[in-house]
């Protein structure tokens, strides 16, 4: 029988991750993959897979999953509370054995490595569910089977990952300048990094919608679309600005005031409707 997991339950959306399908963009077809790129890279390492193997990106818990024949699986990103296993630390499920993820206290994309990776269907060389573009392999529903692939290296042997669980409360992080910037007065600037953003309940892997006291246009008229990247932080007609995530799309024509540091994108996407933004500028030689 080949290796494989049942999904019993997926909480509000499960989908499958792995590092994305790069190298499209110019056909339309954006990167998508998992949106907390720091924590999918640590769970694949930690159960000895290779860099781009698939795994499960759960969105506030709920997951419930069975395993058939033993298999080895870590949790990381969003500590889930109730969760059999530990955190951060490959641990064995044997056949029969169930993982259930209740919700996470912080954070809210946990993401499930299986050793082996997940061997869904690709789509254009990658097995990533894309929101937006509705590319990948659907999304995962109860009473799907999910086939795990074989072993290609050894485990590291590392019992527990020391990483921080993602920030409750109050987040901030860098942002640099975008190339609109200069569709904004001085006192916008000042507003965007100096103001506390509320994330919005509406946010997805598209982009986090931030609520806030909306930025004002000192240019009129509608820019020509143009290529968006991660980290973007666009501004639509309402003053609200939107930073693009995973399944961002590959043009847009709001104009892009700033970006986050990429590093700093990974934790944006744990954050939970309700929790406090802070976008603050990086000193930069020759900035404006």
């Amino acid at each position: 029988m080949t290796r494989s997991l049942t999904v019993l339950a997926t909480g509000p959306l499960t989908t499958v991750q792995d590092f994305g399908r790069p190298g499209f963009a110019a056909t339309g077809v954006g990167r998508s993959g998992a949106c907390d790129r720091a924590s999918y890279q640590l769970a694949n390492r930690l159960v000895g897979n290779a860099r781009g193997a698939a795994v499960l990106e759960v969105t506030f818990g709920g997951l419930h999953l069975r395993a058939h024949d033993e298999l080895v699986v870590v949790t990381t990103g969003a500590r889930c509370e109730g969760s059999s296993l530990p955190h951060n630390a490959p641990s064995r499920l044997r056949s029969g054995e169930e993982l259930l993820l209740g919700r996470p206290a912080a954070g809210l994309r946990t993401y499930v490595a299986v050793r082996g990776g997940l061997t869904v269907e690709q789509v254009l060389g990658s097995r990533s569910t894309d929101l937006l573009a509705n590319l990948g392999p659907p999304i995962v529903a109860t009473g799907d089977v999910l086939p795990v692939g074989e072993p290609s290296a050894p485990m590291p042997g590392i019992d527990v990952a020391p990483v921080s669980d993602p920030e409750k409360g109050v987040v901030a992080v860098r942002v640099l300048p975008g190339p609109r910037r200069d569709w904004f007065s001085d006192e916008a600037w000042v507003s965007l990094v100096s103001q506390a953003y509320t994330v919005a309940s509406d946010s997805n892997r598209v982009g986090l919608r931030l609520q806030g006291e909306p930025l004002k246009r000192i240019r009129a008229g509608e820019l020509p679309s143009e290529g968006m990247v991660r980290g973007a932080l666009q501004i639509p007609p309402s003053g609200a600005p939107v930073l693009l995530l995973a399944d961002h799309p590959v043009t847009g024509g709001y104009p892009v005031i700033a970006y986050v540091v990429d590093d700093d994108v990974d934790r944006c996407a744990q954050l939970q409707p309700g929790q406090t933004l802070l976008l603050r500028e990086v000193a930069t030689d020759g900035g404006r």
